[in-house]
């Protein structure tokens, strides 16, 4: 049992194929189906082999990663709170499958445009919240206003586009919810986390022991997010509207206009099911900052404390 590390993913994860594995265990569609009692379940053996280091009865090693895996997607690492089940990254296939599948087909309409988007970016809004980093807590007054600034700007910046393009050929039209998403997330993203841009996210030594809360490390992890999730849109946002254009063109929907409906949602869900872990893998989800990097005050606290240690750890969230 001693190979057997449960406080780490399965997979090496320095190197990008590693991750890419333990993010495509890690939002797998399926685990959302997995009722409260399968995933207390999961819990109850997990924290069990932390404790006792024994392979509980009628478990392998496969078997027991396989709990540990549908533990991960449900219960938050830093808080171990069973999370929101539509704000799990398992949510994100089937959820951006249908909400990106209404922006891309029903995005001619200004009444449209506004459901969309402020469909998307409640979604969005809860898995921000959801994934944060850190176990500091939000004021109900913050996450309000937090989601308010970021719907706002999200549906500002679709309707701006939407005046635009109106003109224009309609393969710009269609890529217009790819724009209004790429903005949203840089607004959404950082205001339903903003609690750990106010007050810092926990950073740890590189054997666990707490040193404080950066601001710093706040920065750099959502920063970091931004950019996956943006990379995770482009896909099904871009080639799906691509796809589309050409074969509307070619006159394949003439018969069945309707029919662009599913094969545009086939195009998006096939995208979205693969990017998602993809382009979570870009980056360890551990992330690392320098202690030179740290804030004055906490610089000293970890030169004083852990004089040997060079870099902080930290969860980026996802």
């Amino acid at each position: 049992m001693g190979s057997i590390d449960l406080d780490k993913p399965r997979y090496d994860q320095s190197t990008y194929s590693g991750r890419a594995k333990h993010f495509l265990l890690l939002t797998n569609p399926l685990n959302i189906l997995a009722s409260d009692k399968e995933l207390d379940e999961a819990k109850k053996i997990v924290d069990e082999f932390r404790k006792t280091r024994k392979m509980p009865a009628g478990y392998d090693e496969d078997k027991l990663w396989e709990k540990k895996y549908l533990y991960d997607s449900a219960f938050h690492p830093d808080t171990g709170e069973k999370m929101f089940v539509l704000g799990r990254m398992s949510a994100q296939a089937p959820m951006n499958t249908l909400i990106t599948g209404g922006m891309i087909t029903f995005y001619k309409t200004t009444p449209a445009t506004i459901f969309w988007q402020w469909i998307n970016q409640t979604f969005n809004a809860a898995v921000n919240y959801t994934n944060r980093s850190g176990d500091a807590t939000i004021s109900t007054k913050q996450l309000l206003a937090s989601y308010c600034a970021a719907c706002g700007g999200a549906l500002g910046t679709a309707l701006y586009l939407n005046s635009k393009v109106k003109n224009m050929k309609p393969l710009y039209a269609r890529l217009v919810p790819f724009a209004a998403v790429c903005g949203a997330n840089f607004i959404n993203i950082p205001m339903m986390r903003s609690s750990e841009l106010l007050n810092g996210t926990p950073v740890f030594t590189a054997d666990g022991q707490r040193v404080g809360e950066s601001k710093r490390a706040a920065r750099l992890g959502i920063g970091l997010v931004c950019i996956s999730r943006v990379l995770m849109a482009v896909p099904g946002m871009t080639l799906t509207p691509i796809i589309t254009n050409i074969a509307t063109r070619r006159g394949m929907f003439c018969k069945y206009p309707l029919a662009v409906i599913p094969f545009q949602l086939t195009l998006v869900g096939l995208c979205v099911t693969f990017a998602t872990p993809l382009c979570c893998a870009l980056f360890e989800q551990k992330a690392s900052l320098s202690v030179a990097s740290l804030e004055p005050e906490l610089r000293e606290v970890v030169m004083k404390k852990y004089p040997k240690e060079k870099e902080v750890y930290f969860n980026k969230g996802l």
